[in-house]
């Protein structure tokens, strides 16, 4: 089964990733504060990256990628999708 990773965009302009089987369920999860202590306290807004994977595996090591990136490089990033 694959896994998604995702990137939402947040009303006070900051990213936050994560990876999901189901990114709609989830991003309404997280909108409903259901989701990571992050989003609880900066409301997402939109998603506005997704990219499938194979594995749970695969998608957690581009997760951490992204985590580990800039602001800037991650307003790149969505930029292109």
């Amino acid at each position: 089964m694959p896994y998604y990773v995702y990137i939402l965009l947040c009303k006070d302009g900051g990213y936050y990733t994560g990876h999901a089987k189901n990114v709609k369920r989830r991003a309404e999860q997280h909108k409903k504060g259901q989701g990571a202590k992050y989003t609880r306290m900066h409301e997402p807004e939109k998603i506005v990256y997704v990219k499938k994977f194979d594995t749970r595996s695969e998608a957690m090591k581009r997760e951490r990628e992204i985590k580990s990136l800039s602001h800037r490089k991650k307003q790149q990033l969505v930029k292109f999708i």
